[in-house]
């Protein structure tokens, strides 16, 4: 039986725009590999050109998201992590974090960050109430 492994929002949305950085360059290379035929050349540097572009847009994101996020200690491996949302995962060893007393024990489901979950969760807990 394998074993779930969660990532930090933070790092995956970090790899998201590596790989675009990546990706662009690999057009860009692509387009030098083609040059005799211009209008492909130019295409392929054009694609690179956005996709290094947007992914600039996407670390300027996360780095604003990165400011805005609770900065925590992990239980588990006591390093430094930062947490978005209801849950995340330690960015370090991956362990699943929570801030919500009501998400105690329960299993880990990133479903709990969704705006539609949390209004579920809200309209249940004040029919328990009454």
């Amino acid at each position: 039986m394998s074993q779930l492994v969660y990532k930090s929002k933070i790092n995956k949305i970090r790899t998201f725009a590596l790989v675009l950085i990546f990706a662009g360059i690999g057009f860009m290379y692509i387009g030098l590999l083609v040059k005799k035929i211009e209008w492909l050349m130019l295409l392929f540097f054009l694609i690179g050109v956005l996709s290094v572009l947007l992914s600039t847009v996407v670390y300027l994101w996360i780095g604003m998201l990165s400011t805005k996020a609770i900065p925590i200690v992990c239980p588990n491996c006591e390093k430094p992590t930062k947490m978005l949302g209801r849950v995340d995962a330690c960015m370090h060893c991956k362990q699943p974090l929570t801030l919500d007393k009501d998400l105690e024990g329960k299993e880990f489901d990133e479903k709990y960050n969704q705006s539609r979950y949390r209004k579920k969760a809200l309209a249940e807990a004040k029919k328990k109430s009454k």
